[in-house]
């Protein structure tokens, strides 16, 4: 029961540490989404990782204008972190985040912004 107490202690210890390291709207100071404002694009990428590359092929030939941020670098790294991140890549649109190569949710993101990167598929009546 003590380890518990102890363990108990420690994650409340953490969030705290991290609450206090937040960012005064609420992101960690390594968080992308503070200069993405409404329409920026940032990809959280790593240059061996295949779904990115496709991602940035995607990307290129729809001309969106976008950021992107190595995570074998360490600003990459950190905003990996401050995102919560397990794997990659992760897009930062404005202030959504889309986890991995999910080109639904990235239209749903993008298209807005007047990008068409994505064709869905059609459905005949």
């Amino acid at each position: 029961m003590r380890t518990f107490g102890v363990l108990l202690v420690v994650a409340i210890a953490a969030a705290f540490v991290r609450l206090l390291e937040a960012a005064p709207g609420g992101l960690h100071p390594d968080d992308p989404r503070n200069t993405t404002g409404d329409d920026q694009v940032v990809m959280v990428m790593a240059q061996w990782c295949g779904y990115c590359r496709k991602l940035r092929q995607d990307f290129d030939a729809a001309q969106v204008a976008y950021r992107m941020l190595d995570i074998d670098t360490p600003e990459g790294e950190r905003a990996m972190r401050a995102l919560g991140a397990r794997g990659v890549p992760v897009t930062v649109v404005g202030q959504h985040v889309v986890r991995g190569y999910d080109t639904r949710a990235l239209n749903e993101r993008l298209i807005p912004l007047g990008y068409s990167v994505y064709k869905l598929p059609t459905h005949a009546p």
